[in-house]
């Protein structure tokens, strides 16, 4: 129980410090660019088109709704947090308890390898499970953190915790695209949860040797690097499950000439990929504009 309340304390921490981050990110992948670009140096010293990094943009939200409103969708991303790490500890939970009477009988005459490979695929197959139903429970808190920020860009208030308005849209449109983006994220979280651990598997197992004295702490590592590789080629999901749920949702930056209207994920993924834009809002820093990309800003038209 303690074990839980200081994951909730813990996740609740990290997400109120990352908030800012996340409010520019997701403002990015719609496509808002509120700044022009501004001519800068790459990592290689030439000169290139830069659009504005994460500061820049950050001081330009803290210019008009305050500080303050850099935590614009944190409570729903709370809730979605909270009730996320619950689940999913109760899902694991559950399996631990199932397992305590299977593990005091469990030989040790097989081969290592075998046992080990065997025991990432069990471990592996539960966390996705307790991830996909923390996933679906959380969703619709997810799509709210969401829209909450896009409305920034047209100035609504549609989705304010604080607003009346909030429980209308929950008994009329909101129950039906509650779910928007749930497949693609489901399918980006499962997908990089088994890149993940089957890299770490391979690299513990045969690159590194178990002998020497400092690899017992290199595996530790092992696990997070593999982590940042796989989120990297899983990305694209994440960008079109946050587009999917705010498309045609009736705010602004989920609208043309903001954003097109899209029937399906599929329909995003396609279009996406034919624009070269898989990767929008990956990088918040070193953020070089596209050749013959157009961006529609503020009623400006940005080259």
């Amino acid at each position: 129980m303690a074990d839980a309340a200081s994951q909730v304390l813990l996740g609740s921490g990290l997400t109120i410090l990352s908030q800012p981050l996340m409010y520019v990110k997701v403002l990015i992948q719609v496509g808002y660019e509120p700044l022009p670009p501004t001519v800068g140096r790459n990592i290689f010293g030439r000169q290139v088109c830069q659009l504005p990094g994460l500061f820049c943009y950050a001081q330009h939200i803290a210019s008009i709704d305050g500080k303050r409103g850099l935590f614009t969708g944190l409570t729903p991303r709370l809730c979605s947090g909270v009730l996320g790490t619950v689940v999913h500890g109760k899902v694991l939970q559950h399996y631990q308890e199932y397992d305590k009477g299977e593990e005091l009988g469990t030989g040790n005459g097989q081969k290592e390898v075998s046992s080990c490979f065997d025991r990432v695929i069990k471990e592996t197959t539960r966390e996705m499970i307790a991830r996909s139903a923390a996933t679906l429970i959380t969703h619709p808190f997810h799509v709210i953190t969401l829209r909450s920020m896009v409305q920034f860009i047209g100035r609504e208030s549609k989705y304010c915790p604080n607003c009346s308005q909030l429980r209308t849209v929950n008994k009329r449109s909101f129950i039906v695209s509650s779910r928007r983006g749930l497949v693609p994220r489901l399918l980006g979280d499962i997908i990089s949860l088994w890149l993940c651990n089957s890299l770490a598997y391979l690299v513990n197992t045969y690159a590194l040797d178990s002998g020497v004295s400092t690899m017992n702490e290199m595996k530790s590592y092992s696990q997070a690097v593999t982590g940042f590789f796989a989120s990297m080629l899983t990305y694209p999901f994440v960008l079109v499950s946050n587009l999917m749920a705010v498309n045609n949702c009736g705010l602004a930056g989920g609208s043309p000439p903001y954003s097109p209207i899209y029937t399906s994920w599929i329909d995003c993924w396609s279009m996406l990929q034919k624009e070269g834009n898989m990767s929008r809002g990956n990088s918040l820093f070193f953020r070089k504009v596209p050749f013959g990309k157009t961006y529609c800003c503020d009623l400006r038209m940005l080259i």
